[in-house]
């Protein structure tokens, strides 16, 4: 299994008493409380993590995507994955993703992902997402558009990436006359191309085609619901006519070590409370907008968050796989038994979330690397017996 730190990079001293009469933080949340003082030590305190788990050998380190929210600091991740790709010389940087609908022309997309595919010797993972309803809302852009705005910023790309040039481009919302690329990726034919999702069955449908066989991961989600899409990502392969592989499939997930499980859950309450329940939050109207999604996919997204619309425990997070929290023992477990039932080949680590201290956050790092991540990397499902002759 291949591990990967994903780092959200929350803005953790955002003054949440301050901030509480605020439905969420948002979109709608002012910004007199973001202190670009305490933005700049934030953001260098982040990307020294993101380093660390080089040190700490993790196999791969990913950033992500998200606009006008404490959430997540990171309105441009190709900035930060251009931080890191001089800073790190092992380690695979996926960004996850750039949101292609909301882009002005997917060509800035191809052109900066080779940029920094050739400048990591091809460590880059290129990530692709539509973008969560609330990025359309603070853009001012057509959701109901939104698929078709993808699929083709990502055929564009693909064709950049892969033909040789100049070519042409003709599409809806996309004309190119001249698709030439300088630079051309590193890796051939190009980037491997993962697409992280909530769950719709147009994004399971469209990666697991076998024209892409992109890597599909799950986000933050229960892990009944992580185990059903990644389910029905296989199923949708074998429909097509093939086995999916597991290392085709993701789940992203917040976990928590320390020495006792008392220990970890008393540590990790505050801040995975205040990530659930503060910073995750937001009508639902501003998650999934009219059209945003089809009625299928919506009824589905719809049953998988119908329990969270309450407020959460870290206990309730635990019971759920929401969060794995508690003594490395512990913790070893419930990895071990959540791949058991779901054989993903990729685990997103989410080592920091909330308001976790940089101590607790590095304290966490070390104990996760020390007691939990060689045994990860090194699990694997056995080879079929071959039958004798």
């Amino acid at each position: 299994m291949n591990v990967t730190l994903f780092h959200l990079m929350s803005y953790a001293d955002l003054d949440f008493e301050a901030t509480k009469e605020y439905e969420t933080v948002w979109m709608k949340l002012p910004n007199k409380f973001y202190d670009p003082v305490k933005g700049h030590k934030l953001y260098n305190r982040y990307l020294d993590e993101l380093e660390y788990a080089e040190t700490l050998g993790f196999d791969g380190v990913a950033v992500n995507e998200h606009h006008q929210t404490a959430y997540g600091l990171m309105p441009s991740p190709v900035v930060m994955a251009s931080a890191l790709a001089r800073r790190t010389q092992r380690v695979k940087i996926a960004i996850l993703g750039s949101a292609l609908p909301l882009r002005e022309h997917p060509m800035t997309v191809a052109e900066e992902y080779a940029m920094l595919d050739v400048i990591t010797g091809g460590r880059l993972i290129a990530g692709f997402v539509r973008g969560i309803g609330a990025e359309y809302h603070t853009f001012g852009l057509n959701p109901t558009i939104s698929h078709e705005r993808f699929h083709e910023a990502h055929d564009l790309i693909v064709q950049a990436w892969t033909q040789p040039g100049p070519t042409s481009f003709s599409g809806k919302h996309y004309n190119v006359d001249y698709v030439n690329l300088w630079p051309r990726p590193f890796q051939n034919p190009h980037p491997p191309i993962w697409v992280p999702s909530q769950g719709s069955k147009e994004t399971i449908d469209w990666a697991a085609h076998p024209d892409h066989r992109y890597t599909y991961l799950q986000t933050f989600s229960p892990a009944k619901a992580v185990q059903k899409y990644l389910q029905s990502y296989r199923d949708t392969a074998e429909q097509f006519g093939y086995e999916a592989d597991d290392s085709q499939l993701g789940w992203a997930v917040p976990v928590y070590v320390a020495d006792t499980d008392e220990q970890a859950i008393k540590e990790a309450r505050e801040p995975f409370e205040l990530f659930r329940n503060r910073l995750l939050k937001m009508p639902f109207e501003m998650l999934l907008p009219p059209g945003y999604s089809s009625r299928d996919s919506l009824k589905r997204i719809m049953a998988a968050k119908a329990m969270l619309s309450q407020d959460l425990t870290i206990e309730m997070a635990i019971d759920m796989g929401m969060l794995v929290c508690g003594s490395p023992a512990t913790v070893r477990q419930q990895l071990e038994s959540h791949w058991n039932e779901m054989h993903f080949g990729n685990l997103l680590t989410m080592l920091h979330f909330g308001n976790l201290s940089e101590e607790l956050t590095r304290r966490n790092m070390d104990m996760f690397a020390k007691e939990i991540l060689p045994g990860l990397q090194t699990m694997k499902r056995a080879a079929p017996a071959q039958a004798s002759a």
